[in-house]
């Protein structure tokens, strides 16, 4: 069981028997050491957000979340597909599911799929991923200072700022939150 200060950004909590995700998290600290904490939960099945407040002892349940590895087969626009490469299980996740998470998603690549039960609930992608420029603008000679960003297409399709001299063809680590440019690989 978690006391409402154990809360943290990304805890998986059960409420009213669902799993929800903690995406915000604030707490206010009352006079006699009484203390109030507010978080913004996400449904893991329904995808909706919702506001709770949490008082001083309360007891809130963890999910019952299990990962599993899967490889990133293909998708057709609606669902995406997965296969566990050790069971070769199958699964799919709604397009809604996976969201923005698609920006970052090569074909073959493994990645986490969070299970309810035995439901498929939320894809995890690593915190950052290394893609590969696709296309860039060349930069300006003498205008190579790292201050000036640029578009860069990535191979997944999705355009990110990079500094100015990065090249069509490096591979860069992009961070998979903010969709920031992390390093080149060297």
């Amino acid at each position: 069981m978690y006391g409402p200060t154990d809360l943290k950004k990304n805890t998986l909590i059960t409420l009213d028997g669902q799993p929800y995700k903690v995406v915000e998290y604030s707490q206010k600290v009352m006079g006699r050491g009484g203390s109030i904490v507010n978080v913004k939960v996400k449904n893991l099945i329904t995808g909706n957000l919702l506001p709770k407040t949490f008082k001083g002892q309360e007891k809130i349940e963890p999910a019952e979340v299990t990962n599993q590895t899967v490889q990133y087969l293909y998708d057709d626009g609606e669902k995406f597909y997965f296969m566990n490469p050790e069971t070769f299980s199958q699964y799919e996740l709604q397009a809604d599911m996976v969201g923005d998470s698609k920006d970052f998603m090569k074909e073959g690549e493994n990645f986490e799929i969070q299970f309810y039960g035995d439901n498929p609930i939320n894809l995890v992608l690593p915190k950052n991923v290394w893609l590969e420029v696709t296309y860039t603008e060349n930069v300006v000679k003498g205008d190579t200072t790292s201050s000036v960003q640029k578009d860069a297409k990535l191979e997944t399709g999705v355009v990110v700022k990079v500094p100015a001299f990065i090249k069509t063809g490096d591979v860069i680590s992009v961070d998979t939150e903010s969709y920031a440019y992390r390093e080149r690989k060297k």
